[in-house]
């Protein structure tokens, strides 16, 4: 029996490619959770585990890369943790656990992230893109999914592992449609719908204001409501779709506490979800990178991801 005629898989089926342990859940959680209890299929599958991250609770930092650099398995429990918060049940990581390492980063001046001066030998960065992208191959015909969910060609902020996971997600859901590729990964199957994660302009703005009002100039320190915004911030012109899912805001703020490396609870996250309320992080948007727009919800943007399908 063939995956697609699989009875015991979840009809609808959501794949979502992120780079390391925390990305899921800051850009996509509410949505993951809100299909998870909906009975959909949800799998996330990790590029990295997130090895050089930093480390914001002073009693791990032993844990650091340049010390005794066991932060990817630490990470690796804080990312079981938060799915568990999440409800998803089906996580993998690229090529297994620790074939691609966290390719680390600097600070462009102009405030974007770019390329560290030193990268591991194998970090994700410099994987062979056709030899990642079957290993995602292999998944994504295995599981069938009608929808994926990745980033966007700068990868949000510029993060190499961002950008890289963007590139591997695209090359590997055009690759697993191809009936001659790698035929002994199983039959061929083409992603009806892939987006890219976003945030919405207006949104974005409105979060500000509320924390510049609440006398908050630390949080997102430099961004000015009425000002310019860094290239994760979308146009709303260029949304395709909006899941309500503040209904699962609190699972959401449940896995992010999770990353606990990574986020704290005074950070910006909670300060603008402390300011601004579930919307701020319970309603998720989304670019549509392939496929065609499904029916439009009241703002002129799909609710569900699956929408026309």
């Amino acid at each position: 029996m063939s995956a697609s005629s699989d009875s015991s898989q979840p009809a609808q089926r959501l794949l979502l490619v992120h780079a390391h342990p925390d990305d899921e859940t800051i850009g996509n959680g509410a949505t993951m959770a809100k299909y998870a209890a909906e009975g959909r299929g949800v799998t996330l599958v990790t590029c990295t585990a997130g090895e050089q991250g930093e480390i914001l609770v002073p009693e791990l930092e032993h844990l650091a890369a340049d010390r005794d650099d066991t932060l990817g398995e630490h990470r690796r429990g804080e990312l079981a943790d938060a799915m568990a918060a999440l409800g998803v049940t089906d996580h993998r990581y690229l090529g297994g656990f620790g074939a691609y390492r966290d390719s680390g980063m600097k600070w462009h001046p102009d405030g974007h992230a770019i390329p560290a001066d030193e990268v591991h030998e194998n970090a994700f960065w410099r994987a062979d893109l056709t030899e990642a992208a079957t290993h995602l191959v292999a998944i994504i015909r295995e599981v069938r999914p009608q929808v994926l969910v990745t980033y966007d060609e700068f990868g949000g902020y510029g993060h190499p592992d961002h950008i890289q996971a963007h590139r591997v997600a695209t090359y590997g859901a055009a690759l697993a449609a191809v009936p001659s590729y790698r035929r002994d990964l199983g039959p061929a199957h083409d992603v009806a719908k892939i987006y890219w994660g976003a945030m919405s302009e207006s949104r974005m703005r409105a979060g500000l204001r509320a924390l510049r009002d609440a006398g908050d100039t630390t949080t997102f320190e430099g961004m000015d409501p009425d000002g310019p915004l860094p290239h994760f911030v979308t146009a709303d012109e260029d949304l395709a779709a909006m899941v309500e899912a503040t209904d699962y805001f609190e699972a959401k703020m449940a896995a992010m506490r999770a990353h606990a490396t990574q986020i704290t609870t005074d950070g910006p996250f909670f300060a603008l979800s402390n300011n601004v309320g579930a919307p701020a992080w319970g309603q998720e948007f989304y670019r549509l990178a392939k496929g065609t727009q499904g029916p439009l919800g009241p703002e002129g943007l799909e609710t569900d991801l699956f929408a026309g399908l």
